[in-house]
Formats: C-alpha cells, sequence, structure tokens
C-alpha cells in the first residue's frame, strides 16, 4: 500500500478517536479534558466555567488536526515534497493555507469569546436568557455550580457528551457547547427510541431514547438528551415535568423495573392493614420522600410442625411486630435484592427477611395501609 494512503487511514482513525473518544479512552484519560486538567479545573467544583474552558480549548486543538495532517504526511511521505511550495501543487497549497487560517481563526474566536471574563461565550449568553433582568449569566452560573456538586443529581454520558438533571436545571453538554434549561421552563416530549442487538458495554440488547427538551419562555433553542432506557426511571425521579410520549414507543424496562410492577400489581390484591388511630404515619426510611404505607402482616398458610420439609424447602414465614416504616416502592426494591439474580422467574414466589427486624415474609404478607397513598 502507497505510504500516503497508509499515514491518511492511520491518522484519519486517530483524529477520529481523538475528536469523539470511545469508553476505552476515556477511561485511560486519553481525552482533552484530561490532558488540560490542571487548567480546566473541576467540573464538579466549578461546572460552568469548567464546561467554558474546555470548549474553547477543543475549538483550538480540532483546528489543528488538518495542519498536522500535513505536517505529518510530509514527513512520512517524502516524495509529495509538501515541504517544498515552489514544487507543491495547487490543490495542497490550497489545503496548507485553509489548514494555517483554521487555527487563526479559531483562536480570534476564543479571544473573542474570551472578552470581559468570557461574557461573550455562547455558554454565558445562553445563562443570560435565563436570569432575570436584575442578575447577570454568572449568578445563573452560580445556581447550576451548587446544584452540580450535590450528590442527589441524575448523570449519564462522559464530561463532553453528559446529561445531568439537578433539582433545577436540565443540562446536556456536547463538543463545543453546554445546553441548560429550568425544569419550571420545559416541555418534555420523547421524540424517538434506537434498538441496538448488542451494546458495546455489556454484549445485550440495548434501547436509547432521544427526549426532546423545549424550553417555554426562555427564547432558548429546543435539545434533545439522548440516553439508555434503563436510566429512563431515574431520571424521571428528578424530573418536575411529565415526559409526553405522544408516538406511544414501547419503552424497554429492566429486570427490576419489570419486578417491581408487578410486585406492586400483586400488593393491590392482598389484605388491607387497618391501622390504630394512634399510629401515626412517618416518612418511608428508604426514600424520605414517601409516606410509610405498607405493612408486613402474615397472611401465609404455614405448615405445621409434625409435617416434615424437604431440606431445600424456603423458611416458614414470621409475624413481624415493625410499625410501618417502608413505602410500596422501596419494600419492592428491598424484596427483589434479596432473590436469586440468576432467577429471575422465581422471585415472586420467593421470600425475603424484614429490613427492619429480619423476620421471614412473602409477597403475600405485604399489605397496604388503609388511607394510605398506594390505595
Amino acid at each position: 500500500m502507497d505510504t500516503a494512503i497508509l499515514y491518511t487511514i492511520i491518522y484519519c482513525f486517530f483524529a477520529g478517536i481523538f475528536v469523539a473518544p470511545p469508553s476505552e479512552f476515556v477511561s485511560a484519560g486519553i481525552t482533552i479534558q484530561n490532558l488540560l486538567s490542571d487548567w480546566l479545573g473541576s467540573e464538579d467544583f466549578n461546572f460552568i466555567y469548567y464546561h467554558i474552558k474546555r470548549t474553547s480549548a477543543t475549538l483550538i486543538v480540532h483546528s489543528l488536526i488538518p495542519l498536522g495532517y500535513y505536517l505529518g504526511l510530509g514527513l512520512f511521505a517524502p516524495e509529495l515534497n509538501l515541504f517544498s511550495l515552489d514544487q507543491t501543487g495547487i490543490g495542497w497549497l490550497v489545503y496548507l493555507l485553509s489548514s494555517l487560517l483554521l487555527p487563526g481563526l479559531s483562536a480570534i474566536c476564543v479571544l473573542y469569546w474570551h472578552r470581559k471574563k468570557w461574557d461573550y461565550h455562547p455558554i454565558a449568553r445562553q445563562l443570560n436568557l435565563l436570569g432575570d433582568a436584575n442578575s447577570s449569566w454568572r449568578s445563573v452560573a452560580s445556581s447550576i455550580n451548587v446544584e452540580f456538586r450535590r450528590v442527589d443529581k441524575f448523570t449519564s454520558g462522559t464530561p463532553s457528551r453528559l446529561v445531568a438533571v439537578t433539582d433545577s436545571w436540565i443540562i446536556k453538554t456536547s463538543t463545543y457547547n453546554v445546553y441548560v434549561a429550568h425544569q419550571n421552563d420545559i416541555h418534555l416530549s420523547l421524540s424517538d427510541s434506537e434498538e441496538h442487538a448488542l451494546s458495546y458495554q455489556n454484549q445485550m440488547a440495548v434501547q436509547y431514547l432521544n427526549i426532546q427538551v423545549s424550553p417555554v419562555e426562555s427564547g432558548l433553542k429546543p435539545f434533545t438528551i439522548r440516553l439508555n432506557s434503563l436510566e429512563l426511571g431515574d431520571l424521571k425521579e428528578k424530573l418536575q415535568a411529565p415526559i409526553r410520549n405522544a408516538r406511544n414507543i414501547v419503552i424497554h424496562q429492566s429486570l427490576s423495573d419489570r419486578f417491581l410492577q408487578a410486585f406492586v400489581e400483586t400488593v393491590q390484591h392482598n389484605s388491607v392493614f387497618i391501622p390504630p388511630p394512634e399510629m401515626e404515619l412517618e416518612q418511608c426510611i428508604g426514600c424520605m420522600q414517601k409516606t410509610s404505607n405498607v405493612k408486613l402482616q402474615r397472611q401465609c398458610e404455614v405448615p405445621p410442625d409434625d409435617v416434615p420439609q424437604p431440606p431445600e424447602a424456603a423458611p416458614a414465614c414470621l409475624q413481624c411486630f415493625c410499625r410501618p416504616m417502608w413505602c410500596l416502592e422501596c419494600m419492592g426494591k428491598w424484596f427483589a435484592s434479596r432473590q436469586d439474580q440468576l432467577r429471575p422467574d422465581t422471585w415472586l414466589s420467593g421470600k425475603s427477611p424484614c429490613p427492619t427486624c429480619r423476620a421471614t415474609f412473602c409477597l403475600l404478607d405485604v399489605c397496604r395501609i388503609h388511607g394510605g397513598t398506594s390505595d
């Protein structure tokens, strides 16, 4: 194979990896943000300024790729005489001029963005639209930085392809920009989905959802976030607005989500526990968001002591004397976590220890509380 062609293939391969690095290279630290980490600072501590610097540096570095190709080709293919301008063809001269102009224009663009401490950067201009008349983009950036430091935020993806949802903001980062919308000013709609027979992460089927975020009054442009369908449940826990599914797209649920749905539906047919008047229901100690709405009451039949049981039989259910401390969803997640993960077909018929007193119970023993939120 000709040297020039071989070099072109190799350079395009590595340039593509540098522009859109796969997860293996991200894990190895071969990314722009990792190589410039000392200058960029901490994303967790100063999210907005980190991405203002990252997008500026990315623009300049990517603009050097055509010039790097020309210089490398001149070294590996000397027969092209690329370093002898009087012997170089007109096509290569035009390419060289363009590759020299591109970094210069990028540097001028970044210098323009940097005026008045990044006031002219596209991210800063976008944040200006999210603030009120008496505040600057820096106050909006400060609010985003504070919420991004919290551990209860939803995140998915890599720093240059990140989706983050905090208590007030929805954020999507891209190679050259960051899209931000306030949760009180958006409409969410499921636009489409992508299904792949194999995932590069675990060699299993995977479904990706594209959710369009449309700001209502801020004047910002809509943007689309993309995430694994298995992450949809965690995303919804942080969202304040519902996701409209006007196209009736079938969403693939995880095994745990499907079991939790079956768990809740089955408990709806169980007996109801009527608490005494003096009993006050407290917050669920699992999620601290919902009121406790289930009580473990032994309902299944216990075999007599004189009836021999096979050695592999599960332990008999016991009466639980704990006060209501869990909501139905958290109890279902606890129940699923105590089952054989290799035998999901046995989960509904399985048993679990009480998360508080360790008394054995089965699904029939989970009783809704009369007047609770599960009724």
